[in-house]
């Protein structure tokens, strides 16, 4: 017989064996790559402000809120995320009426967070829901508080009680939320900003106009007569003290004047003709100017003695 036709049992048998062997190393490591991938896929992380639910066939088995990795059951288990911090919600705009029957409409917000998941999930289901049935009850609530003022108690700044009327407002929403365990708390109720319905605007703003008027024509009606009040007084101020000026000034005049009048009779009983001279010298000064035209006696003592001749 010929080698070419011989079966060698023994290479067979050995090859047999390493496909097995191969085969089940093949088999281990797919093994543990679908045990990691199982593993890998059902551990989760809980982040700073959120919470992790976890769901066993629809019903919620449990809650993780303190951060850090968390494992479910593969296949059997889901795991949903909800915001543990504030959110802000901007609640729609509604029509009300005043206490005085005028119309208007209210813009508000509100801040609230999730303080017990399972009871917002088992009532109210998931967040818009939530959202939803905190929108109704602050509807109700402002509705009925701000039913109870005035149009211009709600608009002025100056008597608005809106600053304790928000708080309340809240208050009374939370009650409303915690009565029906929603699981859910409000942490401030504000409003954003009131309007008038447009057919109202116009004759709203006129009249507002008319009574801003009236009050700055009060204000400076008041400050004219305030202004005479202080004129008044300034004059009069003054006249006291330029009469009280003037009668100094004639005091000190009457004393130059007697002063002076006592120098001249020294000065007289000292030289008469020197005084005599002077004062004839101080009349020219006063009675000579430009154009001054005197018409005395050739042999008059004061003509002589003003073309120069003193002898």
């Amino acid at each position: 017989m010929k080698d070419d036709n011989v079966i060698n049992m023994k290479e067979t048998k050995l090859g047999e064996m390493n496909w097995r062997k191969y085969t089940k190393i093949g088999i281990f490591f797919i093994s543990l790559i679908i045990i990691l991938g199982l593993i890998l896929s059902n551990i989760f992380i809980v982040k700073e402000g959120e919470y992790k639910v976890i769901r066993q066939f629809g019903e919620v088995v449990k809650i993780k809120s303190e951060p850090g990795l968390g494992f479910k059951l593969p296949f059997i288990q889901s795991v949903t995320t909800l915001p543990k911090y504030q959110m802000t919600y901007d609640v729609s705009k509604a029509e009300i009426n005043t206490k005085d029957k005028k119309r208007m409409i209210i813009d508000n917000y509100a801040i609230w967070k999730i303080v017990d998941p399972k009871k917002m999930i088992t009532n109210a289901r998931n967040v818009d829901n939530a959202e939803n049935r905190m929108e109704e009850f602050i509807y109700s609530v402002v509705r009925a508080e701000l039913g109870n003022l005035n149009y211009e108690e709600i608009i002025n700044d100056e008597v608005s009680s809106r600053g304790s009327l928000n708080d309340k407002v809240t208050d009374m929403v939370n009650d409303l939320l915690a009565k029906d365990n929603y699981g859910i708390v409000v942490t401030d109720v504000r409003t954003k900003r009131t309007d008038l319905p447009e057919e109202n605007e116009q004759s709203v703003y006129t009249r507002m106009i008319s009574e801003r008027e009236t009050k700055a024509q009060e204000y400076l009606s008041k400050g004219d007569a305030e202004k005479n009040t202080i004129e008044a007084k300034t004059d009069k101020v003054v006249k006291e003290m330029l009469s009280k000026a003037q009668a100094d000034a004639e005091v000190i005049r009457s004393e130059g004047e007697g002063e002076a009048a006592k120098i001249y009779n020294e000065a007289f009983s000292k030289d008469k003709e020197f005084y005599h001279l002077f004062r004839t010298l101080e009349s020219y000064k006063k009675t000579i100017g430009d154009q001054t035209m005197i018409i005395l006696p050739s042999d008059s003592p004061y003509a002589k003695l003003l073309m120069g001749y003193t002898k």
